[in-house]
């Protein structure tokens, strides 16, 4: 059965990404969208990855439009906006699909490992997956969880 470094994600830029790159760090993998009435937790995120980022801890961005087309822009767009309006400086990739027959092999995998209340599918932009330093996922947010709100367990992981 294939683990968390088992994947690869195509970043902004289109470089192929092993994930194996983040072996030995707590991870918090969100998929995001620029138009969502949870945009702004890229703020919170982005102070996570700031603080947290040297103990070891890295947020991945994984910007998806299947939740009421919030994420129309292309790789190009995505990346400005999240440089010009939040200052992000965590690893983002090219826009993905998180839930169907197209959703990318890292999605499956996390849906598998942690179900939401109402099921393994991703119900919103900004559904957040902790894993801790040994690939493992330990814990599934909602998108109304904020950043914030998961500090302490991150903290506890690192």
């Amino acid at each position: 059965m294939p683990g968390i470094y088992d994947f690869t994600a195509q970043s902004l830029a289109g470089e192929d990404v092993p994930l194996q790159r983040f072996e030995g760090q707590v991870l918090l993998i969100v998929n995001t969208a620029s138009a969502c009435g949870f945009t702004p937790q890229y703020r919170g995120l982005q102070a996570l990855q700031q603080e947290l980022g040297p103990r070891g801890f890295s947020v991945l961005g994984f910007p998806c439009n299947q939740f009421g087309a919030q994420e129309p822009g292309d790789a190009k767009q995505i990346e400005q906006f999240c440089e010009t309006k939040y200052d992000v400086t965590f690893p983002m990739f090219a826009k993905i699909d998180v839930n169907g027959s197209g959703a990318h092999p890292l999605y499956q995998y996390l849906r598998q490992e942690k179900s939401g209340l109402l099921g393994s599918s991703i119900k919103w932009n900004f559904t957040k997956f902790l894993v801790d330093r040994s690939g493992k996922v330990v814990a599934r947010h909602a998108p109304t969880t904020t950043p914030e709100g998961i500090r302490k367990e991150i903290e506890a992981l690192l």
